[in-house]
């Protein structure tokens, strides 16, 4: 009896597996459908057919989800079941707008009667089952960085191939500008070699949209998080993987660390577009949902420093080149973007201890925690540069444009166009003015900013400033003959110098060989305008001269591969293709080297 019970058992957990399995590929087949759907242009019997069949799938799925509750009674967790709730209550609007009688007698059901609703509960079925269902496959053959070059190829692919669907565009797109495209994009960069508010569709620029999401903040923290938010629990592997990509300074951290991002990212969007929305000049835009579209566009593209736009000439454009309040917004969109996730989070921490700290003191309670370096010294240090930077940055656009491009503006737009001309390079590639009209001195210093370019672990590239820092203060340590490195009381270790020489050694060999190459394949082109745009590629500012779109097929090939190596970095890149040293058990005899 008790053999047969466990046989009966092991045929329902196969049959369970089976049902989850079947769900989940029902619900993937959904989204292919749908993506068909609106990337490729129909006829009238054709979307009937597709009508049918979403309903087709939609019933299938509610049905083994219905299976999954009573028949094996399982539990879920409330988040599973408000999706759950969520997906029904769509379904069941569905059935209503299908009910003829029961609409026409229902007039409220008719404006219902929309694509929309089918997609989103196609979306949001899968989802589900993407984040519920288990695969077991091996990873031990794949190290982190591996891990992360993987996911960034797998979008940017997928993504050239949403981009070259018909309905993406208005008259087509060559599979090299449709690549390049997705790179400027998932990498956060902003070149373009098509315009794209005139170029793509609105499904297109949502493609781009969703690009620079996952992009910004990677596809490994948006698929690690929904697996916990569903399951509640996450593998040792896993945590292992993300403590790098989080920064997290204990491995029971990680989740918490991930929602945390997710939570700041939505916040600061969702509040970007807020304000972006009222800043808008409804004579510029008559349409509340271009309006929004708008506002919601420029906030992903503003907070994760991708420097798309859907306006012709960026922030340039007439009729929003004056918009100083706009400016000033997405300004402060990509510097904290670019400010880094673990800086956020420490300020973060420090704010909420000095408002405890300061009820505590109102309270006249003597039971105060006292906790020294609050503000840790990354924090610092990213803190201080990122101030001189927009300092020296803002002045210098204000003394070398004054009488150029900064000309039209008046007294305060000129403070507001300098900061946001100094903040721009570092990352963010939105301009405000005509760069290819600025003075070279101002060039030169835009070169420094983008080489410089966001902090570590933030939605921008360049070198970091925390790397730029160490290098200076190197500098400083040798000449007042220390062997070390020291600042607020504390030492910076040997591996960070290491590491921060190592990254800009290799950053000026990389933009040095995409100079050369692009050099080479477009001797028509000046070697300034090439060296500004290799830099803004390894950067990822997307900040351009107005070379891009008229570049050889080559030349797009470097700036695509550059693009992508300043992304992920070239020591990533490095760390992923080496067998890495296990054991380090000896030591040599140490020796100097003549230098200076």
């Amino acid at each position: 009896m008790k053999f047969s019970g466990f046989r009966s058992r092991l045929r329902d957990e196969r049959f369970l597996n089976f049902l989850n399995r079947f769900s989940f590929f029902l619900s993937l087949i959904a989204i292919l459908v749908a993506i068909y759907d609106l990337g490729f242009r129909h006829p009238q019997y054709s979307e009937e057919e597709l009508n049918k069949f979403y309903f087709i799938i939609l019933i299938t799925g509610v049905a083994t989800i219905i299976l999954r509750y009573f028949l094996f009674k399982i539990k879920f967790r409330l988040k599973v079941r408000i999706f759950d709730t969520l997906l029904g209550s769509l379904f069941f609007i569905l059935i209503l707008v299908k009910m003829d009688t029961l609409r026409d007698n229902l007039g409220f059901l008719e404006s219902l009667n929309k694509m929309l609703y089918v997609y989103l509960a196609a979306f949001i079925y899968f989802i589900r089952e993407f984040a519920t269902v288990e695969f077991n496959f091996n990873r031990q053959n794949l190290n982190p960085a591996q891990l992360f070059m993987a996911g960034f190829l797998f979008i940017i692919l997928t993504g050239a191939g949403l981009l070259m669907l018909p309905n993406a565009t208005h008259n087509g797109i060559s599979a090299l500008d449709a690549l390049f495209t997705s790179t400027s994009a998932v990498c956060v960069t902003g070149l373009i070699v098509v315009d794209t508010g005139s170029y793509f569709t609105g499904f297109g620029q949502g493609v781009i949209l969703l690009l620079m999401q996952l992009g910004g903040l990677g596809i490994m923290t948006f698929a690690s998080y929904f697996s916990y938010f569903f399951r509640g629990q996450t593998s040792y592997k896993n945590q292992l993987m993300l403590k790098d990509a989080t920064n997290s300074e204990k491995i029971g951290e990680v989740i918490s660390v991930l929602k945390k991002i997710l939570y700041i990212t939505l916040i600061v969007e969702f509040l970007g577009g807020i304000f972006i929305y009222f800043s808008l000049n409804k004579s510029e835009m008559a349409l509340i949902s271009d309006r929004i579209f708008f506002s919601v566009f420029h906030a992903v593209s503003g907070f994760c420093n991708a420097g798309f736009s859907t306006l012709e000439n960026s922030l340039y454009e007439p009729g929003f080149r004056h918009n100083y309040t706009l400016q000033m917004v997405v300004a402060c969109l990509f510097i904290l973007g670019g400010i880094g996730f673990p800086i956020v989070l420490n300020l973060y921490k420090y704010v909420v201890y000095k408002l405890k700290h300061g009820l505590l003191r109102i309270q006249k309670k003597k039971e105060r925690i006292h906790l020294p370096w609050m503000i840790n010294i990354n924090t610092r240090i990213v803190i201080v540069t990122t101030g001189i930077l927009l300092a020296v940055g803002t002045l210098g656009f204000y003394a070398f444009e004054y009488n150029n491009t900064l000309a039209e503006h008046s007294w305060y737009g000129k403070i507001v166009v300098s900061f946001f001309g100094a903040a721009t390079p570092r990352t963010a590639g939105f301009n405000s003015v005509d760069t290819g009209a600025l003075n070279f001195s101002t060039l030169m210093m835009i070169f420094l900013l983008m080489w410089i370019g966001a902090s570590p672990a933030s939605t921008g590239g360049g070198i970091k400033t925390s790397t730029i820092a160490i290098a200076t203060l190197n500098f400083f340590s040798l000449a007042r003959g220390k062997d070390r490195i020291e600042i607020y009381k504390r030492e910076i270790s040997y591996a960070s110098v290491r590491r921060a020489f190592a990254i800009i050694s290799l950053s000026l060999m990389v933009i040095g060989m995409a100079v050369f190459m692009i050099a080479s394949f477009d001797e028509d082109k000046t070697l300034l305008s090439i060296a500004f745009e290799c830099f803004s590629a390894y950067s990822t500012v997307g900040l351009s001269t107005g070379i891009t779109a008229s570049l050889s097929a080559p030349s797009k090939i470097v700036l695509i591969f550059t693009m992508f190596i300043g992304r992920v970095s070239m020591l990533t890149i490095l760390i992923a293709l080496l067998r890495r040293v296990k054991h380090l058990n000896y030591r040599y005899p140490t020796d100097e080297i003549l230098i200076n």
